[in-house]
Formats: C-alpha cells, structure tokens, sequence
C-alpha cells in the first residue's frame, strides 16, 4: 500500500474542509461519502466529484474500497462508529470532541490496540506551523517560565435549530469550541492540569452558550479559556512567560488569507517581533500525519493519552460549572 483510500463518514459541513486537503495530500485520494440514505449520500458526491457513495455508514465500513474514515458526525456518535470502523479494520480520524465520557475514551482506544489500526482525534491547529512554533519556543526557555495561557473562540450562533444546542447530543459551547483553548492550554504547558474550575450561562435548551475556564498546572502556570456561542466570532491565545509572551492571531480557524494568521512574540523589553511562520493549509497537517503512521508506521503526532486528557478536563470544567467549586482531576 502506497497511499490511502478515504471515506467520508457522514455529510456534515466540515467535510468541505477535509476534502480539498485530502486531494492536495501526495498520498491520499478521497474515495467515497456515506450518508443514511443513497439519494443524499449521491447527491453529495456529484457535488464534491466523489466517486462512490453509499446508503449507509454500515455499507460503507464493510466496503473494500477504503482504508481510512474520516467520522464528523454529531458528537454523542464518535465513539460507536469509531468502535465499529475499526473493528471493521479501517483506520480513523475522529472529529473533536473524541467523545463525551472516559468510558467512551477507553472503549476507543482498547479498539484501535485490539484491531492495530491507526485512530487519531482532529485537532488540526495542533498540526499547523503556528502551533508547532509556539511549543518549540516554550520548551527551548525563550519565554522564561511560563506563567499563563490564555486563549478565546467565540462566535455568534446563527440558528436556534443547530445541533450543538442538543443537550442529548453532546452540544455546548465547551464541547465544540471551548476543546481547543483547552487542548492549547495542555499542549504548551505539558500536559493536564492539576484543577480546574468552571463556569458556565446555560441557554434555553439546557447547554452552555458561554463558558469560562481556569485550570492550574503542577508546574504553577495558570491556563484560562474562553469560549461562546453568544458573542461575535473571535479568536485569540498567548502564552505569558518571566521573559516574554507569544501571541497567536486565528490560532484555530481556517482562512483564505494567510497574512491574517501571525504569531508575534513581545519581549521583556523591546518593540513587538514578528516569528516568520510558514502557512500551510490548515487541515493539511492532520491528514499528511495519518498517512504517516498508516503507511509508514509513525507514531501520531497527537497521542490518544492526549486526546484522553482532554476529555478528562473538559468533564472537570463541566463538573465544577455544576457544583460551583473548585475541582481536582
């Protein structure tokens, strides 16, 4: 095998961002879309030229002709059809959040060591230059020690009727873009935080529409997260330390204009320094490392005790919101 075989599991929006990735990629070829039924699943294909379309995720995970899945279905549905694809023995890229309780998480991850294929969550920030620079500067010392992170993604809902407000399904601001605040917050300061404390505005369907964070760290940094259904789109992080801080622009969005996403760093002392960071397509990263540890047998750049650790603090956050408290992990 010299390249891979994808499937779309599912026809949900952020397919759009995947599939051009997967066909700029040199050794992956987007194969087929599955949808609950055929008339909708053909109806995606012609619209994005992909070549086969199934009736169902059943069909489409017992079909020969993929090796990869790349699931983007509501959240509260992750750890079945991963369970079930790599039981099927395809590989998977599962959207965030990875899945809503330890339990799910375990069951995933005793899946993929059971059948050895590859299963990654997709956190594509974490793959993007931007990122990776900002974890090397951390770790070389040129910030000094870290003090603090602090990152922000808001944006305004549009419908009343989106999914994400599905209390049954695993809606809420936290879950779908307070994860990656969280996730930067463990990336940079190496790993989860000893507690967290959360609080939260529930709308009317139960979930939350704003969510504040602040988590502390072994190491004794503080992290503090941001995140909104309710508030205009913005997004923001920096990292704070004794000799100075970084700060990233649209650390976690796509965008058609690469001059938008900056990473200046502000010294101690001085004027602002822009860190020269090349742009590279935001999903490209993520799909260039599961062809890595697919074909080549890598180990994923994100590890599954990564993803484990950011179910575990969104859960404590979620936990201390309720009992107004302080939590440990």
């Amino acid at each position: 095998m010299n390249h891979i075989r994808w499937g779309l599991l599912s026809t949900a929006n952020i397919n759009r961002r995947l599939i051009p990735a997967i066909r700029a990629s040199a050794r992956g070829e987007l194969a087929a879309v599955a949808s609950r039924s055929q008339a909708a699943a053909a109806l995606y294909a012609d619209a994005w030229d992909i070549p086969l379309a199934f009736d169902s995720y059943e069909a489409m995970l017992a079909s020969d002709a993929i090796d990869a899945v790349y699931i983007s279905l509501p959240n509260h549905l992750h750890a079945e059809w991963t369970i079930r694809a790599l039981h099927l023995g395809k590989h998977v890229l599962c959207e965030k959040p990875f899945a809503l309780t330890l339990a799910e998480v375990d069951a995933m991850i005793a899946a993929a060591a059971q059948t050895g294929r590859v299963l990654a969550e997709a956190f594509m920030y974490r793959h993007h230059p931007q990122t990776k620079i900002a974890g090397e500067w951390v770790r070389s010392g040129r910030l000094g020690e870290i003090t603090a992170v602090r990152a922000v993604f808001n944006y305004a809902m549009a419908s009343r009727q989106n999914i994400r407000l599905n209390p049954d399904w695993g809606g809420g601001c936290l879950w779908d873009v307070g994860v990656y605040p969280v996730s930067l917050a463990q990336f940079l300061l190496g790993g989860p935080p000893v507690q967290a404390a959360g609080a939260q505005i529930l709308g009317p369907s139960g979930v939350d529409e704003d969510f504040l964070g602040q988590m502390w760290y072994a190491g004794g940094a503080i992290a503090q997260i941001q995140a909104s259904f309710r508030c205009p789109f913005y997004t923001t992080a920096e990292v704070i330390g004794s000799e100075g801080r970084l700060s990233f622009t649209r650390p976690f969005v796509f965008t058609l204009d690469p001059a938008e996403r900056r990473l200046i760093f502000h010294p101690r002392e001085g004027d602002p320094i822009e860190v020269a960071t090349p742009e590279e397509e935001l999903y490209a990263g993520e799909v260039a490392d599961m062809h890595a540890a697919i074909l080549d047998g890598a180990p994923p750049y994100l590890s599954l005790a990564e993803t484990r650790d950011h179910v575990r603090t969104v859960l404590a956050l979620y936990e201390s919101a309720r009992q107004n408290r302080i939590l440990p992990l």
